[in-house]
């Protein structure tokens, strides 16, 4: 059985506990993050898209930072919207905030239906910076 270790970023480990899920799995060199969404401190929805965007971006970024890792070392993003059409072009102006140059991540976006209440989430591959490994 290979070895698994979750990671948690500070101050948000009651959510992942209630529903029973980690923020991220340490596997070997590669971190496989839950898809992060744009919550608030209760958990609930950022109402504004852009900015929940932003801030799925941010909770994301502390997930990879309790591991060691950064948006550098992403290699892989799926991305699920509930309005794709609509939605793209603001999710764009912030992605290439982050994501300024080539190479790129991998990345796929996905139309769906429902994400309990929210239009936005992002899920990762991060591959581990060899000091953290």
């Amino acid at each position: 059985m290979s070895q698994r270790k979750a990671v948690f970023p500070a101050g948000r480990h009651s959510l992942y506990e209630k529903h029973g899920y980690s923020a991220a799995i340490q596997s070997k060199d590669l971190l496989f993050v839950s898809g992060q969404v744009g919550s608030l401190q209760d958990g609930s929805a950022e109402p504004d898209f852009e900015k929940q965007v932003t801030l799925a971006f941010e909770n994301l970024r502390h997930t990879l930072e309790a591991a060691g890792c950064t948006f550098e070392d992403i290699i892989d993003v799926t991305t699920f919207h509930t309005d794709p059409e609509n939605q793209l072009d603001s999710v764009l102006k912030i992605k290439n905030t982050i994501f300024k140059e080539a190479p790129y991540p991998a990345w796929t976006a996905i139309g769906v239906t429902w994400l309990a209440g929210f239009d936005f989430e992002i899920k990762v591959i991060a591959r581990l910076p060899d000091d953290k490994r």
